[in-house]
């Protein structure tokens, strides 16, 4: 089976239905977390999210609607979006995100929303990737979280590299190499394009691919600002940062 990695959707309407639409009905889903936060349509990206999800993992922005975790560590941008969130999200729907774990592991791979073990860490560079890896066996780690879209790859020797996907772009899972693929964001890209970010990965011919898709960003910036969010939050959606 081909999966669908999808992360950061914090909300976002437009973007996830554009995502979808690229997403193949017998394709898988994993879903690395951040559903909610942002973004003005939580409860409709959580009810498309559910529908066809094959495994998800939860996000500092899901955390912290469910029960308020870790709101210290929110810019007052994001918790304001997070308690207008808490005021509009469905019983039924938190109850759903509080039943999700943190992490998932098959023996091909391990999602995480950040970065094994510390789950909400930022890799921002090769030292945190080597961090990263040092933290599991996984010889494959999906992660989002910095809404970059990008991937590192560790040698047998210990050498890392690294490359960004800001255009999209594809990877050929070599043997011996250990891979720790950043899927972008979906609603919320931070790497100067603002089309939505997703990652297809597939196990049989070993690659991941990522794609880049187009959706309609003045929609999404009107229903924040009907939604009275902070206008940054809109803004930042045109430039991808």
């Amino acid at each position: 089976m081909r999966f669908a990695i999808v992360s950061d959707i914090h909300g976002n309407l437009e973007a996830l239905t554009a995502v979808f639409e690229r997403i193949a009905p017998d394709d898988g889903l994993l879903c690395l977390g951040d559903v909610v936060g942002y973004g003005p349509n939580p409860n409709e990206c959580l009810a498309l999210v559910r529908e066809r999800v094959t495994g998800m993992v939860l996000g500092n922005h899901d955390v912290g609607a469910i029960d308020s975790h870790g709101l210290a560590y929110f810019n007052p941008n994001a918790r304001a979006a997070i308690d207008w969130t808490q005021r509009v999200l469905e019983p039924d729907h938190v109850a759903w995100l509080d039943a999700q774990s943190y992490e998932l592991r098959t023996k091909d791979y391990l999602l995480v929303h950040g970065a094994p073990v510390e789950y909400f860490t930022y890799i921002l560079d090769k030292p945190a990737a080597a961090r990263a890896f040092a933290a599991t066996d996984a010889p494959l780690i999906f992660v989002g979280h910095t809404h970059v879209a990008e991937y590192y790859a560790l040698a047998p020797d210990g050498a890392i590299a690294h490359a960004h996907r800001q255009r999209g772009g594809r990877l050929e899972l070599e043997a011996g190499m250990r891979y720790l693929v950043n899927v972008g964001s979906v609603g919320q890209p931070r790497d100067l394009n603002p089309d939505a970010s997703f990652a297809f990965y597939d196990p049989g011919a070993r690659t991941v691919v990522w794609e880049r898709v187009p959706y309609e960003i003045a929609r999404t910036q009107e229903k924040i600002g009907a939604a009275h969010l902070p206008e940054a939050l809109a803004r930042r959606l045109t430039v991808g940062r």
